[in-house]
């Protein structure tokens, strides 16, 4: 059973499916459905259409070359392991975890900053506007009273040194 790649979006076409296109200079197109068979006539460019592989690729949305992403391709192959070689794979398989884990947690936090800055400074605004909700009255009494006192501090030096 040969399974092809869908020569527009790249997914599998698998026997007795999809739509085969074969071009005056023999060259052969094969397409795994007749969304892309109709992209294809409208002469739209895989890479701009956004369901497609081509387009995860070139906006760097998909990994292309991680020697991980390699790593777990073979993952599934069965290949026959000595008692050490066995154990460096399982180390590897946990790193490769890890990494995984990683990353999706940095892109996570990446996607969530800017909506984590928005909340901030609405949160910041909200403060500033009802701040008068969070102060005490007392406080700008107290401050009133000080700044009556500093008044009088002042114009009796004032006073003295008029006398001098």
């Amino acid at each position: 059973m040969r399974l092809e790649k869908c020569y527009f979006c790249s997914s599998t076409v698998y026997p007795g499916h999809g739509v085969q296109f074969v071009r005056n200079d023999c060259k052969v197109f094969r397409f795994c459905r007749s969304k892309c068979h109709r992209a294809f006539k409208k002469k739209r460019n895989p890479r701009t259409v956004r369901w497609t592989k081509a387009f995860r690729k070139a906006a760097g949305k998909e990994l292309t070359v991680d020697p991980s992403f390699e790593f777990e391709k073979r993952r599934h192959v069965p290949v026959k392991y000595s008692r050490e070689l066995w154990q460096d794979t399982v180390k590897a398989m946990k790193k490769i975890d890890m990494i995984r884990v990683r990353r999706q947690n940095q892109f996570i936090t990446n996607r969530l900053k800017k909506g984590k800055e928005l909340r901030k400074e609405a949160d910041i605004k909200e403060v500033e506007k009802n701040i008068h909700l969070i102060k005490s009255p007392a406080v700008g009494m107290m401050a009133k009273k000080l700044e009556a006192k500093l008044v009088e501090v002042i114009h009796e030096e004032d006073v003295e040194m008029m006398d001098e």
